[in-house]
């Protein structure tokens, strides 16, 4: 399904072992038993969200080797099979920052044509932004990106859990967008391909919603792209409506 796509994308960086799911004794921790043993193992998950829709037991779900003395658990789960059983989704929330700053990097996304990548992780006064970006006539844009897994009926939605810090990075954002000099915008990177176009989820966090309505009318740019999940590579693709 996925269209167009930039020339950005990121290797799995491991051989993966595939496994089943059997359940989330945490928000950060699943429980699998990989192919061909009968013990399950603990893998750490980057994504805090519900994932209701797609960790249920049984399911496929794809575990990367960890690394670091300090790792409590030996796997990290990366990727998870779609609930149609066609595709894969990535559930490492950490995935669509390293897509989009390398995106940056290669001039890549045509919806901040003109705009060259500053830094990432930058402070501004008490908040901290996922990348600042200049052009030539000293504007600044600040971008925030979020991780999108949730889809329903082809319609990708953010959040899939109340998230208070999301309402208030909105709202952060709309601020900044009035100061001189100063432009911001949104991103929200949809890490499965099946999806047609992207929405607030308004029934799951009335208050976020709420938030990104203020944010548009008060200038930020609201924009959103799906992603190719394979199992050596995950590639950036083209930009999805949002409604």
């Amino acid at each position: 399904m996925l269209g167009e796509q930039t020339r950005t994308w990121i290797p799995i960086p491991g051989k993966l072992q595939e496994a089943v799911f059997v359940e989330r004794p945490n928000r950060f921790l699943v429980r699998c038993r990989p192919l061909g043993e009968e013990e399950p193992v603990d893998a750490h998950l980057a994504d805090p969200g519900r994932l209701r829709e797609l960790l249920n037991p049984g399911v496929r779900i794809w575990l990367l080797p960890a690394s670091g003395a300090k790792r409590k658990t030996r796997w990290t789960a990366l990727l998870v099979e779609s609930p149609d059983r066609r595709g894969l989704i990535s559930v490492d929330t950490r995935i669509p920052n390293r897509l989009i700053g390398r995106a940056l990097e290669q001039s890549a996304l045509e919806e901040f044509r003109n705009w060259e990548l500053q830094r990432a992780e930058a402070v501004l006064g008490r908040s901290r932004i996922d990348f600042l970006l200049g052009r030539d006539d000293g504007r600044q844009l600040a971008l925030e990106v979020k991780s999108v897994t949730l889809v329903e009926d082809g319609v990708g939605l953010f959040p899939d859990a109340v998230t208070a810090r999301g309402a208030r990075h909105a709202r952060e954002l709309a601020h900044l967008a009035q100061k001189d000099g100063w432009s911001a915008a949104i991103l929200f990177v949809i890490q499965r391909d099946d999806v047609r176009r992207f929405r607030a989820a308004r029934e799951l966090d009335p208050d976020f919603a709420a938030a990104l309505d203020e944010a548009r009318t008060q200038g930020v740019k609201i924009t959103a792209r799906r992603c190719r999940i394979d199992l050596d590579r995950i590639t950036l693709g083209d930009t999805v409506p949002v409604h």
